[in-house]
């Protein structure tokens, strides 16, 4: 039973129905908070309950409390137009209330036939849940009036009307995120292209189902609607699509207010709940970013552990700036929140079963350049530094690279904490093996102020070996004849350097061994002019040399292949 707009409330935007008095024929009657004077005949004739309350009462004044009514008065007067005959223009905000509203006034066809109860169920299934856009709007509308509506089976209609055209056309959801764009040497594109994929338009713009009105359904709506999707089979790039969508509308990190932040609190933990288990369904920068929010919010453990689970089996995919997660603890003044990196690390370890060791190799580099960035920061502590520095050297080892990344790293750390004393820098060197250096980082090694005594003494005989691998591999590779003669020739030469370089080692070592017993007796000279004078002794007095941003080259060690 449409109506034209033109007669809708025609009646209510006269006030008729809050006459101060009321006839023989009329009661008054309070809904809402509106005080009403409606005539007997009419409400009788459609509302059963209307029917069984008047039905033995003379008085004008209904003193009858209308508990848990549906709708608002909006509702109410709808379905007061219908009892006075007159036409009712529904539409999906106001259908599923009116529904819920008649249903409480018994207005069903049990009463009167043609009642409002059925018309409106026609127009509800018919006209709102053949349309994404309608049931989505219908499904809003629940939210007023859920234990009514649930009782009708109005949700579970909705759910199921927008389950099936998710599954024909998962697109209703939104676009789903491009994977990280990867180049020809298999790197992942670091700044992180995780635009929608682009699409043909297949509907008009004043026709086209909107994602964004699908966002705007509240928590609990919206949360019923993707589980039912998740376990009937809607692809998971798209339900993922939309819950980050969804999360980046109602959990904004700069909200404020108690009951606010309460609410994006609970809007990241049943994100987190909802994402589907695949990897891959949405880039690893907008995991970091959800799980960002979800520290932020202080979200449960067990949201910030799925969160980190999920990047860690991706964790290949990121830039270092996602792993600078700043320190939300108030206990520590530390800039990031490594211990946070080190479990997302963990995780990627006890989930990484790929063939090769590409990704491997690329989370290395990712943690090598993650300790150099923080070890800028003058709050990190000793002790954080150590154990990730540790995990990096561990997987350099793993993948048969050089530990030169863990170098740089190490060299910035004393560079910004100069105030430790030898024995803590031994500790921060304690992870760093001089065998697993290049050869430009041992030479830059053996010349570093910042670095204990014992690991210059380490860089010095890494540096022997390596001239001695050189000096053999070219005897090996000499030819006969002239070659030979002069493989033989560049052999006496740098054996004369390596017999000088023995000298200087021993001569080191006793230096060393001396400034110990010294420090024990308390007279130890002066650090720097302790230095100079071991740099003469080694021929290392060449000018001065920029140390805190050395660069060394992330090479494959030649023992262990490449």
């Amino acid at each position: 039973m449409m109506a034209d707009k033109e007669n809708t409330n025609i009646s209510f935007s006269n006030n008729w129905y809050r006459k101060p008095t009321a006839t023989l024929s009329e009661v008054r009657f309070q809904i809402h908070g509106e005080q009403y004077c409606l005539d007997r005949k009419h409400l009788t004739a459609k509302s059963g309950k209307f029917a069984a309350l008047l039905k033995n009462h003379k008085n004008e004044e209904l003193a009858y409390a209308f508990k848990n009514i549906p709708g608002d008065s909006t509702t109410f007067q709808l379905a007061m137009n219908f009892c006075y005959g007159r036409e009712v223009n529904f539409t999906a905000v106001n259908v599923v209330p009116l529904i819920c509203l008649v249903f409480y006034l018994d207005m069903t066809e049990d009463h009167c036939k043609g009642n409002l109860l059925n018309i409106a169920l026609c127009f509800f299934y018919s006209k709102i849940l053949p349309t994404w856009n309608e049931a989505v709007k219908a499904l809003q509308t629940t939210e007023l009036v859920f234990d009514e509506a649930s009782h009708l089976g109005l949700v579970d209609s909705c759910l199921e009307s927008l389950l099936s055209k998710a599954r024909q056309n998962p697109r209703l959801l939104g676009e789903p995120f491009k994977k990280p764009i990867h180049s020809d040497d298999g790197v992942s594109n670091k700044n992180g292209d995780c635009r929608p994929n682009a699409r043909k338009k297949l509907f008009a713009p004043n026709q086209r189902p909107s994602s964004e009105a699908f966002t705007s359904l509240s928590l609990r709506l919206y949360d019923l609607t993707i589980s039912n999707m998740v376990q009937n089979g809607v692809q998971p790039e798209y339900i993922a699509a939309s819950l980050y969508k969804y999360a980046k509308k109602w959990a904004n990190v700069d909200i404020t207010g108690e009951e606010a932040v309460k609410d994006c609190k609970e809007v990241i933990e049943t994100i987190e709940k909802l994402l589907p288990d695949e990897t891959e369904v949405l880039p690893c920068k907008l995991l970091f970013e959800m799980l960002q929010t979800a520290i932020v919010f202080h979200a449960s453990p067990s949201c910030r552990y799925g969160f980190e689970t999920r990047i860690g089996k991706q964790l290949k995919e990121a830039a270092v700036e996602d792993l600078l997660i700043p320190s939300q603890s108030y206990a520590s003044e530390m800039q990031f929140d490594t211990a946070c990196v080190k479990r997302i690390l963990k995780n990627f370890y006890a989930n990484y079963n790929a063939s090769d060791n590409v990704g491997m190799i690329k989370v290395a580099e990712l943690i090598e350049d993650f300790l150099s960035t923080i070890a800028r920061d003058v709050n990190l502590t000793k002790d954080s530094f150590i154990s990730l520095s540790a995990v990096s050297v561990a997987t350099s080892v793993e993948t048969k690279r050089y530990s030169d990344g863990v170098y740089r790293a190490i060299n910035i750390y004393l560079d910004k904490h100069n105030y430790l004393t030898e024995a803590e820098k031994e500790e921060v060197c304690q992870s760093l093996d001089c065998s697993r250096l290049s050869p430009e980082a041992c030479t830059h090694a053996a010349q570093n102020s910042l670095l204990p005594l014992r690991v210059v003494v380490q860089a010095l005989f890494a540096s022997q070996l390596h001239l001695r691998e050189v000096i053999t591999t070219r005897a090996e590779d000499s030819d006969n004849g002239s070659r030979k003669d002069e493989s033989i020739i560049v052999s006496d030469i740098t054996d004369d350097a390596r017999i000088e370089m023995e000298h200087r080692v021993i001569e080191l070592e006793n230096e060393c061994d001396r400034m110990k017993k010294q420090i024990e007796r308390g007279v130890a000279k002066e650090k720097n002019s302790t230095w100079k004078a071991l740099k003469r002794k080694l021929g290392c007095m060449n000018g001065s040399h920029a140390y805190t941003d050395c660069q060394v080259k992330k090479k494959v060690h030649p023992r262990n292949g490449a």
